[in-house]
């Protein structure tokens, strides 16, 4: 069975419940599509020692990675409010490490639309491993 973006909007939503964000009270859900064909999804969790904590994209990519995947095929990032909530500039980079440019990345403020975009057009003229000979 194909995973579909509904599939992948549930498993953001399904993780957002579990974000601890005592500080900021904005909770954020991650679920990324792996080349291994399963979801693996994070959340956003905060620290006193603010902002030392962890990003939901930051975490879905550490599931993904501690699941045994290494691409990213599709991810949807979920949050609350009517405006998409994209991935900060530092998931951006993270996601450019596991992705490709054509990768598509579905933002999402939940009282809104979801705004589907791909990685090259949120993170243009990127640095990645290909830089480095890896």
């Amino acid at each position: 069975m194909a995973v579909t973006d509904s599939d992948l909007f549930a498993a953001a939503e399904a993780i957002r419940t579990r974000a601890y964000a005592p500080y900021s009270k904005f909770t954020v859900g991650a679920a990324i599509l792996a080349d291994d064909g399963r979801i693996y999804s994070g959340c956003n969790i905060e620290n006193a020692a603010y902002p030392q904590g962890n990003c939901a994209e930051t975490s879905a990519i550490a599931a993904m990675i501690a699941g045994g995947a290494r691409r990213i095929l599709r991810i949807y990032v979920t949050g609350p409010g009517r405006e998409p909530v994209t991935p900060c500039g530092g998931c951006r980079q993270r996601i450019r490490e596991f992705a490709d440019p054509d990768t598509v990345i579905i933002s999402h403020g939940v009282d809104g639309e979801p705004l589907h975009s791909t990685l090259a057009g949120l993170l243009p003229h990127s640095f990645g491993p290909e830089f480095l000979g890896k």
